[in-house]
């Protein structure tokens, strides 16, 4: 019998400044920070942040990357988060513009609306709200 999943618990992303990383995600989606292993603990977090996008949703940043992200390479693609709406995704790409964050604009994909943009570490992010 196949394995049924009913959703993610959480994506872990390595990055390679913790510091940079955690100001800009901080910026960008102003998160609560769940864990902060900055400081070595717990263990699990190995020394970055764990912040809950919902009651059971977790994004972490892991600082051990040494080089930069790059999405032809076997594994992550991008990771892609939800928005309510449209509006929310207007709000989102203005957000970004006040920030100074480079994005690809609005998109109408038919199913709905995405927004891809990069972190410092260039992982590619997207938001998508539904049509």
């Amino acid at each position: 019998m196949p394995i049924t999943p009913t959703g993610y618990a959480h994506v872990r992303l390595t990055v390679t400044d913790i510091a940079r990383s955690k100001q800009f995600y901080d910026q960008v989606f102003g998160l609560p920070v769940a864990v902060d292993g900055q400081d070595g603990e717990p263990d699990f977090a190995f020394g970055g942040v764990i912040y809950a996008i919902d009651d059971s949703t977790l994004l972490g940043l892991r600082p051990v990357a040494e080089d930069r992200f790059d999405e032809d390479r076997t594994g992550l693609d991008h990771v892609s988060l939800k928005v309510t709406s449209k509006d929310a995704i207007d709000d989102a790409a203005r957000h970004l513009d006040a920030l100074g964050i480079p994005h690809e604009g609005v998109k109408d994909i038919g199913q709905g609306y995405i927004l891809e943009f990069r972190d410092p570490d260039n992982v590619a992010l997207e938001l998508m709200a539904p049509a």
